[in-house]
């Protein structure tokens, strides 16, 4: 990650419009380093824009609630409104916002079956969790993709105070590397649009397996990524969270 253009894109999102000097102001650099992040970094291109002021904005806000992430992806809400929402209306509200993020709802391989599968294992996991989440956030089907430059595709992420969980569902009950890799593929674009305040963690959930819970490398890197069934993903929020220390 180039850590001066995720602390510039940073600057932008927290701000109601800010000027090149000030941002290089804030970030400690030059303003000519700030200018050339400015016109050439994919994810200012793709994600913030300048008004004739020359203030800088950002189309995905780092603060909470985050502001403009829902223009991104099939759902996104407060986990409490997420449960207070009836299903068939969840669904139709899903369908609406897949279509509008350009989202394939091609159902031959059974799209909508994996979306119910999701939805019930993510109701699931917030009735087994013990602490206050009336504040988080969720987010099903991010599609970041109506840009030219920044592709970041995740199928849930549940957003807390500190940590972003970027789960990937796989309707099967083997590791495989692929799917592995591709939970863990956009883990260092997400650090970027959520900011140096969140730790992203990346997982697989294997919604037919059962009483599965490991780490298992990324091939070809030195990462590791969690690796669970559905019935055990509470597991992995619990690992960083710590409900019970």
């Amino acid at each position: 990650m180039d850590i001066i253009e995720r602390d510039i894109y940073s600057v932008i999102s927290k701000n109601d419009g800010i000027k090149a000097k000030d941002i290089a102001r804030t970030i400690g650099t030059e303003r000519s380093v700030v200018n050339h992040y400015l016109y050439r970094s994919a994810f200012v291109k793709d994600l913030c824009y300048r008004d004739d002021a020359y203030m800088w904005h950002g189309l995905i806000r780092q603060k909470r609630p985050h502001e403009g992430l829902g223009d991104y992806c099939g759902y996104y809400a407060a986990v409490k409104e997420f449960l207070d929402t009836p299903y068939d209306e969840w669904f139709e509200r899903m369908r609406g916002g897949c279509l509008s993020v350009g989202r394939n709802l091609n159902n031959t391989r059974g799209l909508f079956h994996s979306f119910s599968d999701t939805h019930r294992v993510m109701t699931g996991l917030f009735g087994d969790i013990p602490v206050d989440y009336s504040d988080w956030e969720i987010v099903f089907e991010l599609r970041i993709r109506k840009s030219k430059y920044i592709r970041i595709y995740a199928d849930v992420l549940v957003i807390t105070d500190r940590y972003v969980f970027s789960l990937e569902f796989k309707m099967n009950d083997e590791i495989i590397d692929k799917d592995v890799l591709q939970a863990a593929k956009y883990n260092e674009y997400l650090e970027v649009i959520f900011g140096p305040d969140y730790e992203i963690i990346s997982g697989l959930v294997l919604t037919l397996a059962s009483d599965k819970y490991t780490y298992v490398p990324v091939k070809d890197t030195s990462a590791e990524i969690p690796v669970c069934s559905a019935d055990m993903l509470f597991n992995i929020f619990n690992e960083y969270l710590g409900f019970y220390e």
